[in-house]
C-alpha cells in the first residue's frame, strides 16, 4: 500500500519545499536504506525535482535508487515517465506509463493505476487521449478506493479541455460541470474555483460573452475576498471585455494578468507567445 505520510507532506505549489521535507525523512529509521518505504520516498523526491524542472537531477535520483516493493516499482515508472513528458524527451514517458499501469493493476493499486491511465491521456493524440480518459474515468468510478475516486475531479477537467480544444464545447461543458459538482461536494475550495473558471472559459468559447464575463467577475471577487489573485481569471476578464468590444477596459486586466502569469515558470517555458500577446494587449496593441 502507498505511504500516506508522503501524501500529507506534498505541496504541489511548493515543490522545492516539498523536496526539503522529503529529504528530512531520509535520515530516519522508518526510511532506512534498502526499505520499500525509502524506495517510495525517493520516487517522490524525483517528482518534486521534476516539478522544479530539475530534470537531470530527477533522472539521477531514480537511476541511483532502483525500486523496492510493488508501490515503489509503480511510482518509479510513473516518475520517470513524468520526467520525460515534462522535458519532452523520448516517447514522452509512454513506455513507462504503460508499465506503471500494468504493475499497478497486478498489485491491486487502484489509485496508481488511474494515475498511469490519466498520464496516458495527457501524452496521447486527441483521439487516443479521449479513449484513455474514458478508460481512466471508468476505472475511477468503479474503484473501491476513495483515493482512486478522487481522480474524477481532474479527469473530468482534463477530458473537458480535450473536448474544448477540439471545439466540442457542449461536451466540454458537461464535463466541466461534473468537475464543479465533484469539487463542490467535497468542499475542495481551490479546485472548486478552478472548475468555476473552466465553465466561464468555455462560455466565452461558446460565444456567451456576457455570461462568461459575469462568472469571471464573480470568481475574481471570490479571490479578492480571500486576499488572493489568479492570473488566469485576470486574463479572462481581459479577453471577455475585448471580445465584447470594450478594449479600453480590457487593458488594465491584461496588464495585471501579464504581471501575474509571467511569474509562472511553466508558462514562461511553454507559452511564451501567450505571455507576449498579453504584454501587447496591456499596451493597447493587437
Amino acid at each position: 500500500m502507498e505511504d500516506e505520510r508522503l501524501g500529507k507532506l506534498w505541496n504541489f505549489g511548493d515543490p522545492a519545499g516539498t523536496e526539503s521535507r522529503f529529504r528530512e525523512l531520509l535520515g530516519t529509521a522508518e526510511y532506512a536504506p534498502g526499505t520499500a518505504a525509502r524506495s517510495e520516498l525517493t520516487t517522490q523526491i524525483a517528482r518534486a525535482q521534476g516539478l522544479q524542472r530539475k530534470f537531470d537531477e530527477a533522472r539521477r535520483t531514480l537511476a541511483e535508487n532502483p525500486p523496492v516493493g510493488d508501490v515503489a516499482r509503480v511510482r518509479w515508472h510513473l516518475e520517470r515517465g513524468r520526467t520525460d513528458n515534462s522535458s519532452k524527451a523520448g516517447d514522452r514517458g509512454r513506455a513507462d506509463f504503460l508499465k506503471a499501469l500494468e504493475l499497478a493493476e497486478a498489485a491491486g493499486e487502484e489509485n496508481l493505476a488511474v494515475d498511469a491511465a490519466h498520464m496516458m491521456a495527457i501524452i496521447e493524440s486527441p483521439d487516443a487521449a479521449l479513449e484513455w480518459s474514458a478508460r481512466a474515468i471508468a476505472m475511477a468510478e468503479a474503484a473501491k478506493s476513495e483515493k482512486a475516486k478522487n481522480w474524477l475531479g481532474p479527469l473530468y477537467n482534463n477530458t473537458g479541455w480535450t473536448h474544448h480544444d477540439r471545439k466540442e464545447y457542449e461536451k466540454a461543458m458537461e464535463l466541466f460541470e461534473k468537475s464543479l459538482a465533484f469539487r463542490a461536494e467535497r468542499r475542495q475550495e481551490a479546485e472548486t474555483r478552478i472548475a468555476k473558471y473552466t465553465i466561464a472559459r468555455c462560455l466565452r468559447s461558446m460565444g456567451r460573452l456576457d455570461e462568461a464575463l459575469s462568472k469571471q467577475q464573480a470568481l475574481h471577487a471570490e479571490f479578492e475576498a480571500a486576499q488572493k489573485s489568479d492570473g488566469y481569471v485576470l486574463e479572462e476578464l481581459g479577453e471577455c471585455l475585448l471580445a465584447l468590444g470594450r478594449a479600453a477596459e480590457s487593458k488594465p486586466w491584461f496588464a495585471k494578468a501579464h504581471a501575474e502569469l509571467s511569474k509562472d515558470a511553466w508558462l514562461a517555458a511553454n507559452e511564451k507567445p501567450r505571455l507576449e500577446r498579453l504584454g501587447r494587449l496591456a499596451a493597447g496593441e493587437r
